[in-house]
């Protein structure tokens, strides 16, 4: 009998047990102007300028809203060029010459406790929409429109799951900055006026439910709790990290907020934290580089704007004797494939993976049903794949394709090898244009 598959192998252990190396001084940064979400923008800076860290040097439009671009350095700017993006596709970058000097612009100065606990959620939203902040999980939303909802918010849930293999960039951040975890938090809390906080984390990672409960013991002031779900796959899923860390079922296409309930990635929460008090853009974000394709898998505490070029050099570079490497930009399950290893660090790069490249011929679907079982928001990804085939739009919405989260079980469970996640991609975006 077919069984439903809630397990992947994780491939984590190389990196969680190494201390992050922390490469903040790259010889040039990259930044894009332009991205998938946002393909106008306006440059405030020229060729041969000095810039600092923290200065706004552009400002992207993405239609609904618009995103003050920031320097992740001091240094000089050197012009502009193509490059690619993390999503896969090239854009226009901006290129600074790092000075090594970390000159921080004005606006970047600290906000006492007391300023910042009399704060209204307007003011923490204008915050955080001024630095720009967004899901640092990978999905790149902004962080104020998430905030800047009527809904009553009852509790903030953090989701410290990172269930997708090979990544442990989080895992690093809990290990690194627990103190960021929690006050971020707080403010949170603060300006939705949630009663209640809750960490949400793999039962399996005892050792970060140790150094969580150790830090909590300093926030006996709020009614914060860690809460420990089981280790399946795709646990860290927002509607299951929910479920599992407080007992809400969300249903698909309902957003938290209608239950009362908040979601933020916990490196999100760590960057609400150093926005408020420190008043920072994100110059920093912990980046994963593993995969059977590296010598020397870690974690890397880099600037944005570097080069998944120099973080792989940083890694000892590919193995000897590998003939043909691909590289994913994100995890194995939900990530992006790239040519190049000239591409950009944004702020949504969880990790950079090079794997053995291996040839994987699709076959015919043997009707099986993996896909089916292990589906987690129960629709059918054959039939979808096949109503895509025949450019049926009917039979693709009665399908409900638009309910497929992008996890990527089914694919992974196809015993025909059929790539099924690229052909819900395919078939959402049919719809979409149709």
């Amino acid at each position: 009998m077919i069984a439903k598959t809630k397990r992947v192998a994780d491939y984590k252990q190389l990196t969680t047990a190494l201390p992050t190396l922390r490469y903040v001084d790259p010889e040039r940064v990259y930044l894009s102007l332009s991205t998938d979400r946002a393909k106008n923008y306006e440059m405030f800076v020229e060729e041969g300028e000095n810039v600092k860290l923290g200065q706004i040097i552009g400002e992207r439009d993405g239609g609904y809203f618009k995103q003050p671009i920031y320097s992740s350095i001091s240094g000089e700017v050197e012009g502009t060029k193509k490059m690619m993006h993390p999503s896969g596709i090239e854009v226009d970058v901006v290129i600074i010459r790092n000075d090594f000097k970390d000159e921080l612009h004005e606006t970047i100065t600290d906000r006492p406790d007391s300023v910042i606990e009399n704060m209204s959620k307007e003011e923490i939203i204008n915050v955080l929409k001024e630095k720009a902040i967004v899901g640092l999980g990978g999905s790149g939303f902004p962080t104020y429109i998430k905030l800047n909802t009527d809904k009553p918010i009852d509790t903030v849930v953090i989701n410290a799951v990172e269930c997708e293999p090979y990544l442990s960039s989080d895992y690093r951040l809990i290990k690194d900055q627990p103190e960021d975890i929690f006050r971020g938090l707080k403010y949170v809390m603060h300006a939705m006026k949630a009663k209640k906080g809750v960490i949400a984390v793999k039962k399996t990672k005892k050792e970060l439910i140790e150094v969580l409960e150790r830090e909590l013991s300093r926030f006996k002031d709020l009614d914060i709790e860690i809460a420990a779900v089981k280790d399946y796959y795709p646990q860290g899923w927002e509607n299951e990290t929910i479920k599992s860390a407080i007992g809400v079922e969300v249903p698909v296409g309902t957003l938290p907020m209608e239950l009362g309930v908040l979601v933020f990635n916990v490196s999100t929460t760590a960057q609400i934290f150093e926005a408020l008090k420190h008043n920072l853009p994100i110059t920093k974000r912990h980046v994963t580089v593993n995969g059977d394709a590296i010598n020397f898998p870690q974690n890397i505490r880099t600037r944005i704007g570097a080069s998944v070029k120099d973080l792989i050099r940083l890694s000892d570079g590919f193995v000897e004797g590998v003939e043909k490497v691909d590289l994913v930009i994100g995890g194995p399950m939900m990530g992006t494939s790239v040519t190049t290893e000239d591409v950009l660090v944004n702020q949504t790069v969880t990790s950079v993976l090079a794997l053995k490249s291996e040839e994987f011929y699709e076959e015919p679907c043997v009707r099986c049903g993996s896909c089916i079982y292990s589906c987690p928001v129960d629709i059918q990804p054959v039939n979808i794949m096949n109503a895509y085939k025949r450019g049926d739009e009917d039979a693709l919405q009665n399908l409900q394709v638009d309910k497929c989260i992008e996890c990527g079980l089914c694919a992974y469970v196809c015993t025909s090898k059929i790539h099924l996640t690229d052909y819900m991609r395919k078939g959402k975006k049919f719809l979409k244009n149709s």
